[in-house]
């Protein structure tokens, strides 16, 4: 009788050894004389438990982990292939607290499905998003994100509906969807995991909204450091092309669309809107003015819908559930839900789907469980590395867009990076301005200027100049008001938050904090 075991060949369970247990599994099943079907899968995003196998039973899949290659021996002998008992033993794997307390809507599949299946994914709920935009209609579909409320998942926030709207009124021979897939944040990994675990959700994806704006042409430019993302993309968009739905006439309807994946080479600022379309075009990537906005003049002067991986991957449940079941979850003006990603020195690091409104402090304390050093929590960097750093004063903001924008943060792509009490916030300030500098394209002055100014200046706080203060937060004023792109625009985010919060990193007590401080520090 044969066995199915599905064992993730994501990135990080491979860093984990999850091949060497995969060598070690089939070893031993033809030793036993036991047919194996073994099912590479995505992760389910629980890194702590990684390699984490799991075994089809009559009752179910039965989870065990974190599996070493050298447990599989003892594994096999206590009974793995009927889902015996051992102390690696998990159960069900979404009775695991961790699974159970999410709202899995964009990640439902992934972990779960083989990455190279049209069949396993059409069996798990695939495609009826897009057997329900066929029906629709382009203007139909637009109405429908629309209403569901969606924003954009790369940081920005922007209505996806709206965007739509704008590049689907726009009158041209030619149109495009551009995927973002430049996931450059420090601490995030929802893109990665989507490409390498349900690569066809987000095929499906940008397929309605070509159907909905009238491109035929989608590009998906993905960061050179994810390979196996690459990989696992590639094979998919094969599947999708031999299954129809893909190429000319999808699904036997009279729409056309195919997509290429594009492979960028490292450069931060590429996870720009604009810089990317100059990449994908061939030029050296740099921040373009706007006006022209890319939904009138994007990629190779055309209307060009951008949106990140995740606002495409999010699509398909809405046009499958319709807007009002993705609606209903989140808060004010944050609707549906947001992968959030929980990584630094913290307990249960991983991938936490969940709607709108979880603070912050249960995010860490409740769901993350605190630090993995034991330590107290000192700060938490959300939104990447020009993310702000928050106290423990303010764990008790909600995930949301305008709740984080009040507290003087932004939640970006959804990274939450844990820091323990031995971390130096003027350091980690340095770091974000000297990021700047490295990764600046150079195109504006406050930008390209300002950060290495922002690297001498604090370097001189830290000498004992507590008049550089003053310097510092204008600095940061300019850079933020002045700067053409985000990058050098949210770059004062992580060092004035450490100023506000954390004034005894910068030097004496009398250096003060906020405002009150600096004019202190002025006089």
């Amino acid at each position: 009788m044969s066995v199915t075991i599905y064992l993730p060949k994501d990135a990080a369970a491979l860093a984990l050894g999850a091949d060497e247990v995969a060598a070690e599994l089939t070893r031993l099943a033809r030793a036993a004389g036991q047919d194996l079907n073994l099912v590479r899968t995505g992760s389910r995003g629980l890194f702590w438990l990684e390699p984490m196998i799991e075994v089809a039973t009559p009752g179910g899949r039965i989870a065990y982990g974190p599996v070493e290659a050298s447990d599989v021996e003892g594994l096999v002998a206590a009974g793995l292939f009927e889902g015996g008992a051992h102390p690696l033993r998990l159960g069900a794997p979404a009775a695991i607290p961790f699974l159970a307390r999410q709202t899995r809507l964009t990640f439902a599949r992934t972990g779960i499905v083989d990455p190279a299946s049209v069949e396993d994914y059409r069996a798990h709920g695939g495609w009826a998003g897009l057997e329900r935009a066929l029906e629709l209609g382009p203007e139909g579909i637009v109405e429908e994100v629309v209403q569901s409320g969606l924003r954009g998942r790369g940081g920005a926030g922007f209505p996806t509906g709206v965007k739509w709207r704008t590049v689907a009124a726009a009158r041209a021979p030619q149109k495009y969807i551009v995927c973002n897939a430049d996931e450059g944040d420090s601490g995030t990994y929802a893109d990665r995991m989507i490409m390498e675990g349900d690569p066809f959700v987000l095929i499906e994806g940008m397929v309605i909204a070509g159907i909905a704006v009238g491109a035929s042409r989608g590009y998906v430019y993905l960061r050179s450091e994810y390979p196996h993302a690459a990989a696992a993309f590639a094979l998919a968009l094969d599947a999708a092309r031999r299954a129809g739905l893909l190429g000319a006439r999808i699904g036997g309807s009279a729409h056309d669309f195919d997509i290429e994946l594009r492979m960028g080479a490292g450069a931060y600022v590429c996870g720009e809107e604009t810089a990317l379309l100059d990449s994908i075009e061939g030029k050296r990537g740099q921040v373009r003015a706007k006006p022209p906005l890319p939904a009138h003049q994007g990629l190779f002067g055309r209307p060009t819908v951008i949106n990140n991986v995740i606002s495409l991957a999010s699509v398909p449940f809405i046009l499958a559930e319709g807007a009002g079941a993705y609606r209903d979850f989140g808060m004010g003006r944050s609707r549906g839900t947001m992968p959030i990603q929980l990584a630094g020195n913290v307990r249960f690091g991983g991938l936490y789907e969940t709607g709108f409104g979880v603070t912050l402090g249960e995010l860490v304390d409740e769901i993350g469980g605190g630090t993995a050093s034991g330590r107290p929590v000192r700060a938490v960097q959300v939104g990447g590395p020009l993310g702000a750093y928050f106290p423990r004063a303010l764990f008790d903001t909600p995930f949301d867009y305008e709740a984080f924008a009040a507290a003087g943060g932004l939640i970006g792509h959804g990274g939450v990076v844990v820091f323990d009490d031995t971390v130096d916030l003027r350091a980690q300030a340095r770091f974000a301005m000297e990021f700047c500098a490295i990764e600046s394209c150079g195109k504006c002055t406050p930008c390209r200027i300002g950060s290495t100014r922002g690297v001498e200046v604090i370097d001189r706080i830290g000498a004992g100049d507590a008049k550089q203060i003053t310097l510092l937060r204008d600095l940061c004023e300019t850079m933020k008001f002045g700067s053409l792109c985000a990058l050098g625009g949210f770059a004062p985010y992580p060092v004035l938050s450490a100023l506000d919060h954390f004034p005894e990193d910068f030097g004496p007590e009398d250096f003060g904090a906020g405002a009150a401080g600096s004019a202190a520090a002025a006089e």
